[in-house]
């Protein structure tokens, strides 16, 4: 059984309002969702790593995981 919710007003600028709508369409989410998600993880004091930040930018982007792996891109390295 989920618990009734309050329905809450607030203002955002115009960028951020576009952004929200924007991450909702592309996580198949409601905007109330993402706030809820948000204003959770502020509350708990929940930081992402730089690290997980880039690897949910990159996610749809071909190529080589670790640059290590083509012996082009290590040619000279240590000498």
């Amino acid at each position: 059984m989920t618990k009734p919710m309050r329905t809450v007003s607030f203002k955002l600028p115009a960028q951020l309002d576009d952004t929200l709508s924007s991450l909702a369409r592309e996580r198949n989410a409601s905007r109330s969702a993402l706030v809820r998600e948000a204003l959770e993880a502020l509350a708990k004091g929940k930081r992402r790593s730089v690290t997980a930040v880039v690897d949910e930018l990159l996610d749809g982007v071909d190529g080589p995981a670790d640059l290590s792996s083509n012996p082009k891109h290590m040619a000279g390295y240590g000498e």
